[in-house]
């Protein structure tokens, strides 16, 4: 059975879709902390440094294994050998797991979109998030789940409704189209939003905070991971993404040049996310009479904590402010899902020769199901707990293999080098097979490293023990047995099967 592979419109329409899997909640709200707490604006020394020794490599990796394979993930990693099939399976289930996840922050985000108006969230921002919203003081130790938590099961099922719709067409008429309108509207509301932020009084304390450079931070080789971590998890490389969407480009389409333009757009965003974020952090600084550093925070608590508080400071059209903020997170974060859950469908389709809407049928559905345990009582220890040893773990882990099977066991990487410089104008040389072989996974096994040091002395979050056992390495030891489960599989698209003949795998 011959399937017609899905193909994107335009190249346009790749870099639109590409850069929007790569801007997500990371680039609002984590690329901010990390640049002020490892050097200001020193930072971009050692952030540059790893966009072009380990980003940018990456990310033309996964584009080129998917592009000269014209298939799936598995597919890909197939065609260079029989023996790591799974691999490409393992990291489209690490996608699909954390999209269950990351659905959840989208619900909190939505909804407040709706509490900006007339800042619903009162004076005490953080009893209203944990308690009133999310219901977590209801939980008593990490094994209790507790009741539905009905204020997020809502908007989750309205958003994975809005996925499915987006999924179930072909490639170049949801995901494209979906990109091609809400990127250019998630830009100029983060143009909006930063031009705000700058303005605020007090807002020069934030900036000064945030871009004062201390080069004495550059000694520190924390920095440098850290660098390297910012960079890996906000090109959402090692998802299986990159190699399915390129997997959908013409024979003939440049690499090089797309994957230049996306990581550079990514960071682009990223970096006027910061100057919007650390404006309004100065100007709630000066509103509470305080320093800067008494108020920057990380992930959820910036978000959802700090600012609320911002907002409610705010001496006119804050809820605008609020829409802006929040509205900017979701549409952001819908892009990001998508790109989550194409590599299971399409690696889905690809071996059990379904069509797509069956194929979206059954990984939105499980998906769907999934995202409820997130939305009990229960849920937020838990979505920390799995998304930490998720990307702490799974996708470092799974970058430093895929670049052991192209390199060093299969011995592709000349050619893969040859077939990126084959369809592009510009030609990569050594230095990319060079970081590919040797810098990329040198480093991504020194942070794996530390991060097993670090939970060796303390366990993670403070939690149970069983806790971390059962959900944070359960969850990656069930994806890897469920690849495995796949690579034996039969493959049932005849296509599938004749192409890796053919190139002799």
């Amino acid at each position: 059975m011959a399937q017609v592979r899905d193909q994107w419109t335009t190249r346009a329409g790749f870099i639109l879709a590409a850069v929007g899997s790569a801007i997500g909640l990371g680039n609002i709200w984590r690329y901010p902390y990390v640049a002020y707490e490892n050097g200001g604006g020193a930072f971009l020394i050692p952030y540059f440094f790893a966009l072009l020794t380990a980003g940018i490599p990456i990310l033309l990796l996964e584009y080129v294994l998917g592009h000269r394979s014209r298939g799936s993930s598995p597919i890909s990693y197939r065609r260079l050998s029989q023996k790591w099939e799974w691999l490409g399976w393992w990291q489209a289930l690490l996608a699909f797991v954390i999209s269950t996840y990351y659905m959840i922050i989208l619900a909190w985000a939505l909804s407040y979109t709706w509490f900006s108006f007339g800042t619903q969230w009162g004076e005490d921002t953080e009893s209203f998030f944990f308690g009133q919203y999310l219901g977590s003081n209801q939980a008593e130790g990490f094994w209790d789940i507790g009741g539905l938590q009905w204020s997020v099961v809502i908007p989750v099922v309205l958003l994975w409704a809005f996925v499915y719709f987006v999924m179930r067409r072909q490639a170049h008429r949801g995901i494209e189209r979906m990109a091609r309108i809400m990127m250019p509207i998630l830009i100029g509301m983060m143009v909006v939003f930063t031009i705000r932020g700058i303005t605020l009084e007090g807002a020069t304390a934030g900036l000064n905070a945030l871009l004062t450079p201390d080069f004495s931070a550059l000694t520190d080789p924390n920095v440098w991971v850290a660098a390297y971590g910012q960079v890996f998890f906000s090109l959402s490389v090692g998802f299986a993404t990159m190699i399915t969407y390129a997997s959908y480009l013409k024979k003939d389409e440049d690499l090089a040049n797309s994957g230049l333009i996306a990581a550079f757009a990514n960071s682009g965003f990223e970096f006027m996310a910061a100057i919007g974020i650390f404006g309004a952090l100065g100007f709630l600084a000066t509103q509470s009479g305080t320093e800067v550093e008494h108020v920057v925070g990380q992930t959820i608590g910036l978000a959802f904590v700090i600012f609320p508080r911002i907002i409610s400071e705010l001496p006119w059209l804050n809820s605008l402010f609020g829409v802006l903020f929040f509205g900017s997170l979701v549409f952001a974060g819908l892009t990001s899902v998508v790109s989550l859950v194409e590599p299971s469908v399409s690696a889905i389709r690809d071996k059990l020769g379904v069509a797509r809407t069956t194929a979206v049928n059954w990984i939105c559905g499980l998906a769907a199901l999934v995202s409820l345990l997130y939305a009990t009582n229960g849920g937020l220890i838990y979505l920390d707990v799995v998304d930490h040893y998720l990307n702490s773990y799974g996708l470092l882990i799974g970058a430093i293999l895929m670049a052991v099977a192209t390199a060093w066991t299969t011995r592709k990487i000349r050619d893969l080098q040859a077939h990126i410089n084959q369809v592009s104008d510009i030609h990569i040389g050594n230095w990319w097979v060079l970081c590919v072989s040797v810098i990329t996974p040198l480093v991504l096994i020194v942070m794996t490293g530390l991060n097993i040091v670090d939970e060796w002395k303390v366990p993670y979050g403070g939690y149970e023990i069983s806790g971390l056992l059962v959900i944070g390495w359960g969850s990656l030891i069930i994806t890897v047995i469920a690849a495995v489960i796949f690579q034996r599989l039969a493959w049932k698209t005849d296509d599938a099967l004749t192409s890796h003949e053919k190139e002799g795998a």
